[in-house]
């Protein structure tokens, strides 16, 4: 337990450098789209993008995840909190989160997104429905149910909008 705060820290720093790329990502997909007849705009977004997810996103998700682990391995009795499993269940969701903002990205690269800017608005509201959960089930240490419940309801509806979207003429 020595060393518990310090990877407490390390942690924090990890979550805070991955969730600027889980919000700032879907932006610059914003952008490609709405700007896709500007060749050379696109090209520079495109490094911009690819930076961001490969160079900073992946390995924030990555030292996230161990570090998370890690504190788990130190104090098991947090796996015996209600607060805990559902907050395990939230990351669960931003890690798919994650890996499909990484597929959006080598489809725009290619050219083969289908997706306008008004989708990917919408995308982007997701991690802040799970961010809120999240520092909710952090801060208090409970389960609010009701809580839950209208932030669950929210992703389902920004879900539901997704999932239904029609391409804008």
């Amino acid at each position: 337990m020595e060393y518990y705060t310090w990877i407490l820290s390390l942690h924090v720093i990890a979550v805070l450098s991955w969730m600027a790329v889980l919000f700032y990502l879907p932006r610059l997909f914003v952008y490609h789209t709405e700007h896709i007849d500007k060749k050379e705009f696109v090209e520079v977004v495109k490094i911009q993008e690819l930076k961001i997810d490969a160079y900073i996103g992946h390995p924030a998700m990555t030292v996230t995840i161990l570090s998370g682990i890690t504190m788990i391995v130190l104090n098991p009795a947090l796996l015996s909190q209600d607060w805990m499993i559902a907050k395990i269940v939230a990351i669960i969701l931003l890690v798919a989160y994650a890996i499909s903002l990484t597929k959006f990205r080598k489809s725009l690269a290619n050219d083969a997104c289908t997706k306008n800017g008004r989708f990917f608005r919408m995308y982007n509201e997701l991690p802040t429905a799970l961010a809120i959960l999240i520092v909710t089930y952090v801060i208090t240490k409970n389960l609010s149910w009701i809580f839950t419940a209208i932030v669950i309801l929210l992703f389902a509806f920004i879900c539901y909008k997704i999932l239904n979207h029609k391409k804008a003429k």
